[in-house]
């Protein structure tokens, strides 16, 4: 009986054809996993940066980079707080007024007759209270993150203005001259609110990474009922998020008022929330929680930083500049939705 004898050779061409598609498919897969919305920020932030330094004049100049460095620093840290609670699926809009209320207090016991070290922790204390109350409704009462502390926030302000602080700015003693040096001060060249804001990011990155709580946080954010059937203590959990995300605010509050010299209460009512979420959307961190960390929240701070200095030099009217920011975070809204899509747990949460 002949056999036909098929060529080695061409047995292994059909195989380099029938390997090829695949290998060219994970190839892509490689190249696409690799620009991910976090990188495409920190590009994005490289060109407007190279961008402004050719075009506008003045840009790259040493004092204007560290003004930049200073105006950003209070948004990153504000930025940080606020990512503490969107990883573990929640969002605190009353965080500007809690930031703002607790310092203005704070510089109004001290106008009194209290020692402003004295009048700072009582004003740390009653941030913790009140993010500790934002945890418990939305926890215990199971009112949805972003009604709860929309109303919170409102309280807040409410409150502040009738009870606790006489006037809309309270100025910081003239005497207190280490207060001033925390907003004011420089070390080796590098403006101190920077570097308070790189060592609450270094504090934030340690504790969501290397800590029990910090893993759990991911895990309720990622799938809360599943966190909770293998005891993860959601309820306890969520109290500790806003509890720590009010004292952060409450540090940067502390360094607002050390850089002016005061703090204006109503800074409740202006855009700046709005800033602190785009910061947090535009790096990566998804709203559906679970995702993201620090970095994210580093370049996204980084990218706002540029454009702000940038359009604030090309005198772009504030109108417009808000204009600006509301297309981006609508845009950033759009991509967070395609990238990480909403499930039923977020649904019956009722969280963004």
């Amino acid at each position: 009986m002949s056999h036909t004898a098929v060529p080695k050779r061409d047995s292994t061409a059909a195989e380099l054809a029938g390997t090829a598609g695949p290998a060219i498919a994970a190839r892509w897969r490689f190249h696409a996993g690799w620009l991910t919305q976090e990188r495409i920020v920190l590009l994005l932030a490289v060109l407007l940066f190279v961008v402004f330094s050719l075009g506008l004049n003045g840009f790259a100049a040493r004092d204007n980079l560290l003004s930049l460095l200073r105006g950003v620093a209070v948004l990153g840290i504000l930025g940080l707080a606020m990512a503490l609670v969107v990883i573990g699926r929640g969002i605190d809009l009353s965080l500007v007024a809690v930031m703002a209320i607790s310092v203005a207090w704070s510089l109004a016991l001290s106008a009194s007759g209290m020692s402003l070290g004295m009048a700072l922790l009582v004003g740390m204390a009653f941030a913790l209270v009140l993010g500790v109350a934002n945890g418990l409704l939305i926890a215990y009462a199971e009112i949805p993150s972003l009604f709860s502390t929309l109303a919170m926030g409102t309280f807040i302000y409410g409150l502040g203005r009738m009870k606790l602080i006489p006037l809309d700015v309270v100025y910081a003693p003239e005497d207190a001259a280490w207060f001033s040096r925390i907003g004011q001060g420089e070390l080796a060249g590098v403006p101190l609110p920077v570097l308070f804001f790189l060592a609450t990011a270094a504090l934030v990155a340690t504790f969501l990474r290397y800590t029990r709580t910090g893993r759990f946080i991911y895990a309720m954010g990622d799938n809360y009922q599943a966190a909770r059937i293998t005891g993860v203590p959601v309820r306890p959990l969520v109290v500790l998020q806003y509890a720590i995300a009010s004292c952060v605010g409450c540090v940067a509050g502390v360094i607002t008022a050390a850089s002016v010299g005061s703090m204006n209460t109503r800074i409740v009512n202006s855009t700046m929330i709005y800033d602190v979420i785009l910061v947090v959307v535009l790096g990566g961190i998804g709203l559906s929680g679970g995702k993201g960390g620090v970095r994210n929240v580093l370049v996204g701070t980084v990218l706002i930083g540029i454009l702000l200095n940038g359009m604030t030099i090309m005198d772009i009217q504030y109108t417009v500049q808000n204009v600006i920011k509301s297309a981006i975070l609508l845009a950033a809204l759009v991509i967070d939705s395609l990238i990480n899509p909403r499930d039923e747990q977020t649904a019956q949460q009722g969280d963004i």
